[in-house]
């Protein structure tokens, strides 16, 4: 498949983001600069943040960015009750977070940005996600196996937890794992020139 006079370059190490990029057979390289803020203000709208973060991780990138290169930055957050749930800093927060989701159902909102020198197209996805509860040697058991410390909501619904705490999804499930991939592969066709090709 190709991107017509576009080399894709996804600014992310998640190999769940890898995982699904390459599941739609499209070349890509990944390039990651260390320590970008993933600050935001108080004057944004929970729903807006993960649409936010995407867009300020593409600025990032724009000294580097070369005339054919396309960069698919991405973030996701887990949404409860008003409450943003980002990636929790030490097993402790992994815990509290996973006992506040626990019986509840909660909001997935992954927001992607596509950014070229000449255009930019930023959109998210949502996904509801309804956990059964959880009980403490589950969620420690989860904790310390597993250590979601690089996951919004600190779970990956790939992963074990996946299996025995998710009771319904409404919405794309890949989104939860981090990538709207469905979503992506139309705005890449529509905005982007890629089509399929022998």
């Amino acid at each position: 498949m190709s991107i017509a006079n576009y080399r894709l370059i996804l600014a992310s190490n998640s190999p769940r983001r890898k995982e699904l990029l390459s599941g739609i057979d499209i070349g890509y390289e990944v390039r990651t600069l260390p320590d970008i803020d993933e600050s935001y203000g108080d004057d944004l709208s929970p729903e807006q943040v993960a649409e936010f973060l995407a867009g300020k991780k593409a600025s990032a990138y724009m000294s580097q960015l070369k005339e054919d290169e396309l960069l698919i930055t991405a973030d996701t957050i887990v949404l409860l009750d008003g409450k943003v749930y980002g990636k929790p800093t030490d097993n402790a927060g992994a815990k509290e977070m996973l006992r506040e989701l626990s019986g509840q159902t909660h909001r997935v909102i992954t927001g992607v940005c596509l950014t070229s020198l000449t255009k930019q197209v930023t959109f998210s996805e949502v996904t509801r996600v309804t956990f059964a509860d959880l009980s403490e040697e589950e969620i420690a058991y989860y904790v310390e196996k597993y250590s979601p410390m690089d996951k919004a909501g600190a779970y990956g619904v790939q992963e074990w937890i996946g299996y025995v705490a998710v009771k319904k999804i409404e919405g794309s499930y890949f989104n939860v794992m981090g990538l709207p991939i469905h979503r992506l592969y139309e705005e890449l066709k529509s905005g982007f020139g890629y089509r399929v090709t022998e």
